[in-house]
């Protein structure tokens, strides 16, 4: 499912979504569902942020290297503040309200793909962070089997869980904490 409906956003925006981004026209996006509960009208706020950020920045790495982002929450303030410049009004499913207490497990992964390199599902191609600077993203079944390990003491699943948990693991891989995600998020203990 997820892929199909990212091949079907590809294919909108067309051979060069670079291009789309910056010359495109947005008011064909209007409400039609393009993946689970992410909308038509979500893809337009955030293709109005990114094109006011690539009118002025050759790359969101260069973009978050020259602001000074130095974890998932400041990327999130950052997209949040562009976002609503670009469109006058927050976009909650874009950046969710209360992020800065949030977990942020979908940008935290996102930034592990962008930034780690040397794997087979890791991009590498971002260095406005290092792996040392990367947070575990925490969900459900990584909490879970964090906490099976007493590896993590708070119950809720929050920034707080997130950084408790990263800070924990930067103890036996302090150059890379996220070196572990993978083993926590699919190490099955029930």
């Amino acid at each position: 499912m997820i892929l199909r409906d990212a091949e079907r956003m590809l294919l909108r925006l067309g051979s060069s979504p670079y291009l789309y981004l910056m010359q495109g026209d947005f008011s064909a996006w209007r409400e039609g569902n393009v993946h689970r509960t992410f909308f038509e009208q979500n893809v337009r706020h955030y293709l109005r942020g990114l094109r006011s950020i690539y009118e002025r920045h050759e790359s969101l790495n260069a973009f978050f290297a020259q602001r000074g982002a130095e974890d998932a929450w400041d990327v999130a303030a950052l997209l949040s503040e562009e976002l609503l410049k670009a469109n006058g009004t927050p976009d909650p499913l874009c950046i969710p309200r209360g992020f800065r207490q949030s977990a942020l497990k979908r940008l935290n992964l996102a930034l592990r793909w962008m930034v780690r390199r040397g794997s087979p599902v890791d991009l590498g191609l971002w260095d406005f962070l290092t792996p040392a600077q990367l947070y575990v993203p925490l969900d459900v079944h990584s909490a879970a089997t964090a906490r099976r390990f007493k590896l993590l003491g708070r119950k809720t699943n929050d920034r707080k869980a997130a950084e408790q948990l990263t800070a924990t693991l930067r103890q036996l891989r302090p150059e890379d904490p996220t070196y572990f995600d993978y083993a926590l998020f699919g190490l099955d203990l029930q």
